[in-house]
């Protein structure tokens, strides 16, 4: 079933209206009449209605109740360093598949990407768009809070407040993510942070396993993004699992 995102008063609507983007995308898919398809707000909730074709638009017919889905019980935040271009909206993508609830983005000392307080802004309203596109392709009823970026002092209170992973070189090497992940259902928030290309610096690493706990994601060694991914990833399974 097609899925289009509206503001969450259109969902209690007996005629929900569409924004220009969603009646330009549900032109392309050209449904028949009497189709059906799911309206989510990003929020949790969700409605199905009818297509019925007026002219070259379409409007909607309601023809069942707002559902509505609660968040999971442990958030889900992901600290990843920028990267560049489409790396970096790869990875706003794949954390939006794969449930995240909170997405800060970072700028390491040797993060490549820089960006001055009005790229920021912009930046960030690009990168909810892409979490909007994934969340109606993945079938996900809720979007993720993708915050401005912080610098990497600015994420530090940010990370207190979580159960914290960071992907980290050390002596004694630290244990996979997989064999770290124990009592998640009794957290609040579990984190996993991820450096730059360059890695981070002792002084931030040394900041960051001051609050956080040092993980290994895997015996090779991964581009941002994969380790990105591949950290959500352990931590998704080990609390579906607990679900």
């Amino acid at each position: 079933m097609h899925r289009l995102l509206v503001e969450t008063g259109e969902l209690f609507s007996a005629c929900p209206s569409l924004s220009k983007e969603a009646q330009g995308h549900l032109r392309v898919l050209r449904p028949k009449e009497g189709e059906e398809v799911e309206l989510f707000d990003g929020q949790g909730r969700r409605r199905v209605c009818a297509c019925r074709r007026v002219g070259a638009s379409f409007a909607l017919c309601p023809v069942a109740d707002v559902q509505t889905q609660p968040r999971a019980p442990v958030a889900l935040t992901l600290f990843a360093c920028v990267t560049k271009g489409s790396r970096w909206d790869w990875t706003v993508e794949k954390a939006t598949e794969l449930g995240v609830t909170r997405l800060v983005p970072v700028i390491s000392a040797r993060t490549i990407v820089r960006l001055s307080p009005d790229e920021r802004a912009a930046k960030r309203l690009r990168w909810q768009r892409v979490a909007e596109d994934a969340a109606r392709q993945s079938d996900a009823r809720w979007l993720p809070e993708i915050l401005s970026p912080v610098s990497f002092d600015e994420s530090l209170p940010l990370v207190r407040a979580t159960t914290c992973f960071v992907g980290a070189l050390t002596d004694p090497p630290p244990p996979p993510i997989g064999a770290a992940l124990t009592a998640l259902p009794n957290v609040a928030d579990v984190a996993v942070y991820v450096g730059p290309e360059g890695d981070f610096t002792p002084q931030e690493l040394a900041a960051l396993l001051a609050i956080a706990t040092p993980v290994s994601f895997g015996s090779t060694i991964l581009r941002t993004e994969t380790a990105a991914i591949y950290g959500l990833s352990a931590v998704k399974a080990r609390l579906d699992a607990e679900a």
